[in-house]
């Protein structure tokens, strides 16, 4: 059955445009609201860094106040250090801190910086008045099998202090609790004097500041969708008009070609006229799926641009707050202000040759040039390296570097890409150990052979030249189209008069490039 004729042609028109611009504001749609998600979701790791920061700005207080007061009393004239040793205890055993007070100050005395069964005694401990004037293990472990004294011990003698998050029993209470301590020496006492803090209220606050950023996020999403779909009605709008002014044209049109109505009908009879009406189905086929592989190139572009803005973006983040922080403590001087600005620069500058790298790597070519095929590999590597690195994929390549051919260059480091994008999406699927990639050549004087293997376990598809064919894909059915491998293969033997071939080695795949040296 004929859905697109004569008389319903301007219908056809507008009700496809209706699709298309709807299906686009829904797509614009849902990335934006994925996007306000994941904003949320860093906002609130934000908020649990920040509060754990803070708790560590409060404990690390309490503990130095009494450092100092210890060193104060020490440089009074009737200094007495016994007296001072227990003044100090009966003064710390009292203090405590925090919103539930709950939080409290306990002090070691160190027997063995090495370590030990009996490295060190505990002289004071309000939860644990069991523990207080024994010898105590830096065996101990807690709920998680952590064994946190070994950890403040080792830092205690590298650096003086430590930071250690572990579980402990809460005060007055049968219940274990994420805490994080702050442990620091007292090296004339051979005393470490530590406090910790309880981390229970942090889901707390984290819960307060979820549910204002959801609000914020809630009124952002509704504007933009009301704005998404002012202009989803504009464009329709504007495609009902150009669909009838279409309907127009072709009704004048069709006035005009009455009289030739019957030698078409002729032409169509022949034999001649179906081939050629063939061959150009074929020929949009094949476009079709041309226009397919680029929007599927450009979604991966997007991805690997995403990696490589990933770490900048995160440099620049620590350089923003490095000048608010300064700021805030009047510390902001020129000086800094002029080299932390360099370092945002060059930040920006990287990430602007970045979209650059990936504009020309798309950009299509006009006619066939001499290109260094190991170059253009290596600019295949600025768009996917950073991916296939943090993927922990090792890629090693072994390339004569004197070797250049005659073709279309973008189009060759397309067929590059998307062999290395199958390669590194079946080594993540199959979860492979020590997953590598490695490139080589093999030259003689007329032609050139680039070999990719991989060890992912091999292409299961059998024979395995199906795998060129449209949509049969070596991936799981919702991560696959099917159309890469087919348009590399249009690409090599078509455009560039060579050959593409595939074989199962002992690990995995083996690609095989064939081109005439130029």
């Amino acid at each position: 059955m004929k859905i697109i004729k004569e008389d319903n042609i301007s219908t056809v028109i507008i009700f496809s445009s209706m699709l298309i611009i709807s299906m686009l504001v829904i797509s614009i749609s849902y990335f934006f609201i994925s996007r306000q998600y994941g904003i949320l979701d860093r906002e609130i790791k934000d908020t649990r860094e920040n509060f754990i920061d803070l708790q560590k700005r409060e404990i690390k207080r309490e503990v130095d106040s009494v450092v100092e007061y210890i060193k104060y009393k020490k440089s009074l004239k009737n200094y007495n250090e016994k007296k001072l040793k227990n003044e100090v205890k009966k003064w710390v055993q009292y203090i405590k801190f925090g919103d539930d007070k709950n939080n409290y100050i306990f002090i070691y005395k160190i027997i063995n910086y090495q370590g030990g069964k009996k490295f060190a005694k505990m002289l004071l401990n309000p939860n644990r008045k069991d523990l207080e004037g024994k010898f105590i293990s830096d065996d101990y472990k807690d709920e998680d099998g952590k064994e946190f004294r070994k950890i403040f011990l080792k830092d205690i003698r590298k650096k003086g202090y430590s930071f250690v998050t572990y579980m402990y029993k809460k005060p007055n209470s049968f219940s274990i609790r994420p805490k994080i301590s702050y442990f620091k020496l007292y090296k004339d006492w051979d005393w470490v004097i530590a406090a910790g803090t309880y981390l229970d209220n942090i889901d707390a606050n984290i819960a307060k500041k979820k549910e204002a950023l959801k609000r914020k996020m809630t009124l952002d999403i509704t504007s933009s969708i009301i704005i998404f779909l002012f202009f989803s009605l504009i464009a329709n709008i504007f495609a009902i008009v150009l669909g009838k002014q279409i309907d127009k044209f072709f009704k004048e049109y069709n006035k005009e070609i009455l009289g030739k109505t019957s030698e078409l009908e002729y032409l169509n009879s022949t034999l001649e006229i179906r081939v050629k009406q063939e061959v150009q189905k074929r020929a949009e086929q094949e476009r079709l799926l041309i226009e397919k592989s680029k929007f599927i190139a450009l979604g991966e572009m997007v991805s690997n641009i995403a990696h490589q803005w990933r770490q900048p973006l995160s440099e620049l983040s620590a350089i923003i707050l490095n000048i608010k922080f300064r700021y805030m403590m009047n510390k902001l001087d020129t000086q800094t202000m002029s080299q932390k600005s360099k370092d945002a620069e060059k930040l920006l500058d990287y990430m602007s040759n970045t979209i650059d790298d990936f504009r020309n790597f798309f950009m299509p070519d006009k006619s066939k040039k001499k290109f260094n095929i190991k170059k253009s590999i290596y600019d295949v590597l600025n768009i996917i390296g950073k991916t296939l690195h943090n993927q922990q994929i090792d890629l090693t390549i072994d390339i004569n570097e004197k070797i250049e051919i005659l073709g279309y260059k973008n189009e060759f480091e397309q067929v590059i890409l998307n062999i290395l994008s199958n390669s590194k999406d079946i080594l993540i699927e199959n979860k492979i150990e020590n997953p590598v990639i490695n490139i080589s050549t093999d030259t003689d004087k007329k032609q050139v052979k680039i070999y990719i293997d991989d060890n992912g376990g091999g292409i299961k598809i059998k024979p395995i030249d199906k795998i060129f064919e449209p949509y049969i894909s070596t991936k799981e059915e919702s991560n696959g189209t099917g159309i890469g491998l087919y348009m590399s293969k249009i690409i090599i033997e078509k455009n560039m008069q060579g050959k593409i071939t595939a074989q199962n080695r002992e690990k995995g795949a083996r690609f095989i490039i064939t081109l005439c040296i130029s």
